[in-house]
């Protein structure tokens, strides 16, 4: 015969509770601790089941338990009484604060819920109740299954759960009874106990005492007349006041209405015997005010308007977005247009510029308004910028607080003790620009004019970057050294151009000093001052002094260094350069001249997705000999400039001298028994310095002898200023979302516990009165 739809939906449901190996006996611990419900984890499984056309969802909700360390395996028994059925009589779980309601009502660890399909009518006749309850018999009997199981039956809003349970020789049977008015022998303990002693048909007389847990539930709903902690925001602080200034560090929090649309006040006595307490219709022991467990929950209201999940929720829609910076804010002005505004534009000049030129230019208000006057030339009308000038002003200077005093070292310092909280999310220390960035943008689009004010920022923003690189300004709020890895790649990216202004400065300073050195020379000889000049560094092919054959490298040098590509010559040779200090009092090999330890380059910084393009890099060539010898020299630059410090600060020296400080577990020493039975001790390379084409002696063979100063350098710093300004100039608002989405997610975990923090210490004041 052909299976009927109702038969084909009990065979779903054995299939659903055979996947999810609900299949024989219950597993777990006989007896749970107490508490276990609130401390433990819930978990649930869902799917989708069809009963002819009409859809149902079938769940499966289970205490997560750890079973490994447990000895419940070793108390089972074939014939024992489903968990479900022994969880009912356990009292160590009763009203459990959060947990599904069925949790609350019969304290059972797992169980199955089958419920109507969204947007389907509920099951309200009554011949469709029992027929789905038949279902679930048939299943549960079919299959095995000891996990009770219930259905969703009448309106949703009403909880109402029909259900069964089976063990062997043994069934419970889950029935619910929902009354518009409580009857007054049912409205105390006594009219209770009666009816559960009529249903238990229990023929023993007298009965055993039976065990009770009571819970009296207050519900408060109207507080609007009391007063409240919870005090409502300060829309004049977030939206400016009056005067139009805005606190762009502190993200909005609080509701605009109550949040909370109810108060449970619960009063329970957990354990209790028949008999101990009296509760009639005339007169009660129970009284709430000496209940032994008090607690308390909250109801809250559908979708508040709470401002800190608005904020976050408008910033992240910018993520969605697709257009570019200049998509948003216009095309620029052509050149009649920017002619005609020429006159606007040096009237503003001319007021923020500063009052005199000095050959080092200082960091002061005027300069910082330098990004703000371009861009004005940038737009039709100064009164269509998305961003008015003085809350622009007050964006920047909170971006750059530098700019408001001119600091005499012109270095940033950030805070040592820092959260772990951005290392978790991959985002940035909570006293970086990066994290000032995302708080600003995030207000800017909430209260400011939406994604045309947040690219109108973004720009003001790379300009002044540029303004900073060009002007050879440090960031503030920046931690010094190379990009933190552990960061958002956008802080990354503003590290390293950190480093390359770093590099910028100490090099000019270097060149300053030396040509104030030389000119003080010149005017003692009475010769001429020495000028810079550019040079030009062409590689010979296939040399491992240069992987990069195919490009030209410059590098600026001073004219009475000598020309690198000459050979040294026996006076250059003996001459020493770049020299530290004496390497652990040693010697070179073959002369009695100490050893020293050379001036080196430093290893170029590197971000993210700059090591990710070189592993790529790397792993196209290859694995012929010419893709493994090219990838070895891309991989031995640092080596090469460090042999060719070395040489220089050591002249005469030996490649055994230069592994005995570079790496001394390669040069092996042992003591050998010369002549008349001394000892001395010789030493030589490791085994794998002597292997044949050893990248190392290659290295040592070709290399110069050059001083790190007059190297060219691993990391050109105008290179990837230009790299790193230009990423950020292309940067789509959609692409700086998704950058800065970690650091607002962890601007926002500091205000909750903040807030958090605010609320605890309020109540802490409010007992200590009390």
């Amino acid at each position: 015969t052909t299976a009927s739809e109702w038969e084909r939906f009990v065979s779903r449901v054995e299939e659903v509770l055979n996947d999810w190996k609900l299949i024989g006996n219950s597993t777990g611990k006989l007896a749970l601790e107490k508490g276990e419900y609130t401390s433990g984890t819930w978990e649930e499984k869902s799917e989708d089941i069809n009963f002819a056309d009409f859809k149902f969802h079938i769940s499966h909700y289970f205490l997560k338990q750890e079973c490994e360390n447990s000895d419940w395996k070793d108390k089972l028994e074939e014939d024992a009484f489903p968990l479900a059925m022994q969880d009912l009589l356990c009292m160590n779980n009763d009203f459990p604060p959060r947990a599904h309601c069925l949790v609350r009502w019969y304290g059972i660890r797992e169980f199955v819920v089958i419920t109507p399909g969204t947007n389907c009518e509920a099951i309200i006749s009554e011949s469709k109740c029992n027929l789905l309850l038949s279902s679930i018999s048939i299943a549960l009997s079919n299959s095995g299954c000891q996990v009770p199981m219930f259905v969703q039956i009448q309106q949703k809003w009403r909880r109402m759960y029909a259900g069964e349970c089976q063990g062997p020789g043994v069934r419970t049977d889950f029935e619910m009874v929902h009354l518009h008015k409580v009857p007054s022998q049912y409205n105390h303990l006594s009219g209770l106990l009666d009816i559960f002693k009529s249903k238990m048909g229990c023929t023993l007389s007298p009965l055993p005492p039976i065990s009770i847990a009571i819970r009296f539930t207050y519900i408060l709903q109207d507080w609007q007349q009391y007063s409240w902690p919870q005090q409502p925001p300060d829309f004049d602080t977030l939206l400016g006041g009056e005067v139009g200034g805005v606190e762009f560090g502190k993200l909005p929090f609080g509701a605009c209405e109550e949040p909370i649309s109810e108060l449970h006040l619960a009063a329970t006595w957990p354990h209790l015997t028949e008999g101990i307490v009296v509760d009639n219709d005339v007169y009660s022991d129970l009284e709430p005010l000496q209940a032994p467990h008090w607690s308390v929950r909250v109801r809250t209201a559908e979708n508040p308007q709470c401002l800190l999940g608005d904020a976050l929720t408008e910033f992240f829609r910018l993520y969605f977005r697709k257009e570019s910076t200049e998509e948003i804010l216009g095309k620029p002005l052509t050149e009649e247009e920017d002619k005609e505004n020429s006159d606007i534009s040096s009237a503003l000049m001319k007021l923020t510029e500063p009052a005199a030129t000095v050959p080092i230019p200082k960091l002061s208000v005027s300069n910082m308004m330098h990004s703000a006057r371009k861009h004005i030339r940038l737009h039709h009308h100064i009164d269509e910028s998305p961003v008015n000038t003085n809350v622009l002003n007050s964006i920047l200077l909170y971006l750059f607080p530098d700019a408001a005093v001119v600091k005499a070292s012109g270095t940033c310092k950030t805070k040592a003790a820092q959260s772990n909280l951005f290392l978790q999310l991959k985002s940035a220390p909570s006293d970086s620009l990066t994290y000032r960035l995302a708080l600003c943008l995030c207000l800017v689009n909430y209260n400011h004019g939406g994604l045309r004010a947040v690219a109108h920022v973004w720009q003001e923003f790379v300009l002044e970057l540029r303004y900073r690189w060009e002007n050879n300004y440090l960031i503030f709020g920046l931690a010094g050294g190379h990009p933190d890895l552990r960061s958002c790649l956008l802080h990354q990216k503003l590290q390293m151009l950190n480093c390359c202004i770093e590099r910028k400065r100490a090099r000019d300073d270097a060149r300053k000093v030396m040509e104030g050195s030389k000119d003080r020379d010149h005017m003692v000889s009475g010769s001429t001052t020495t000028t810079s000049t550019l040079t030009r560094e062409i590689s010979p092919g296939k040399s491992w002094d240069s992987w990069s054959d195919s490009e030209d490298e410059f590098f600026e040098c001073l004219s009475d260094q000598g020309e690198t590509e000459a050979p040294p010559t026996e006076e250059h040779k003996c001459k020493a350069e770049g020299r530290l200090h004496i390497y652990n009092n040693m010697t070179l090999l073959n002369s009695v001249e100490p050893l020293f330890v050379p001036v080196t380059q430093e290893p170029a910084p590197m971000t993210e997705d700059l090591l990710e393009e070189q592993s790529e890099a790397l792993a196209k060539l290859g694995t012929s000999a010419e893709g493994t010898n090219l990838r070895a020299r891309m991989q031995s630059a640092c080596l090469l400039s460090d042999m060719e410090s070395f040489k220089a600060a050591n002249p005469g020296c030996v490649i055994e001298d230069f592994v005995r400080w570079y790496s001394p577990r390669d040069y092996v020493q042992e003591e050998v028994v010369v002549e008349r039975g001394n000892t001395v001790v010789k030493g030589e390379l490791s085994a794998r310095m002597k292997i044949p084409g050893n990248m190392w002696v290659e290295a040592w063979e070709t290399a110069r002898i050059i001083p790190a100063r007059r190297q060219r350098r691993l990391f050109d710093d105008t290179k990837e200023a230009e790299k790193v300004l230009h990423y950020l100039a292309v940067l789509k608002p959609a692409d700086l979302i998704h950058h800065l989405l970690p650091c607002i997610l962890h601007a926002a975990i500091l205000k909750l516990k903040e807030e958090g923090d605010l609320i605890l210490n309020s109540h802490s004041v409010l007992l200590t009165v009390i």
